[in-house]
């Protein structure tokens, strides 16, 4: 059987635990890499990225919330984090720094497979025939390539963001100039996505997007009605 392309990142301590994601995902014939530490992970990050990053949380030598931070600020490949932490605030908190998924041990493999599957389906590109294969947004002198989800500033600085961010920017850009509620911006994908994330989230693209984030220009409250992104776009 053909072995798929997307190579996925196994970053957990516990080798028990290691070894069966990695069986299990060998079993599905997705090829994978194991590491034991966040650090690992990071130096490695400098070579070669993945297509999907399974991220345990409570890592021996830094916190997997500050790894999926700096993973963020740099790259955009996919992100399902697998951790013993049920709470609700380290969930959220991990949605809203970019995680794509968030699953609790102990874990029924079959169903990690099918979350693994889903992340990846969003991060392919696609491949009709229709549709051109990328699609660049400007906007208010920024530049976002919705393709590889690269945000191009004003002053040439370009950073990849996550999915979750790249999302709701779309959004946005599809929609300019109209008032969208949270549950127009809510991400269908999204597993008990709460309204509470949607405004963490567009808190979290403001910082990026507005010199002020108190006082935005570009993504404006309105007040018991939702959002309103107040731009022109153009699409190339």
């Amino acid at each position: 059987m053909a072995r798929h392309a997307e190579l996925i990142y196994i970053v957990e301590d516990d080798p028990a635990i290691a070894r069966l994601i990695a069986s299990t995902l060998e079993k599905y014939d997705f090829p994978s890499a194991r590491f034991d530490s966040g650090s690992a992970l990071l130096r490695q990050l400098e070579r070669q990225a993945p297509a999907l990053c399974i991220l345990d949380l409570g890592l021996p030598d830094m916190d997997g919330l500050e790894v999926m931070q700096r993973i963020r600020d740099r790259h955009g490949f996919g992100l399902l984090i697998l951790t013993g932490r049920a709470d609700t605030h380290d969930r959220v908190t991990g949605l809203e720094l970019g995680a794509d998924d968030y699953m609790v041990k102990p874990f029924e493999p079959r169903e990690l497979i099918a979350r693994v599957r889903s992340i990846l389906r969003r991060y392919r590109p696609d491949r009709g025939s229709d549709r051109p294969p990328r699609r660049i947004a400007e906007f208010a002198g920024w530049r976002f390539d919705t393709a590889t989800h690269e945000l191009t500033a004003p002053d040439g600085h370009l950073e990849a963001l996550g999915l979750a961010e790249a999302t709701l920017l779309r959004r946005f850009l599809e929609r300019p100039n109209q008032i969208l509620s949270r549950e127009q911006l809510l991400d269908e994908q999204q597993i008990e996505a709460l309204d509470r994330s949607i405004d963490l989230r567009v808190s979290r693209l403001r910082k990026r997007l507005e010199e002020n984030p108190r006082h935005a220009r570009l993504i404006r409250t309105v007040y018991g009605a939702g959002y309103l992104f107040g731009a022109e776009v153009t699409w190339l």
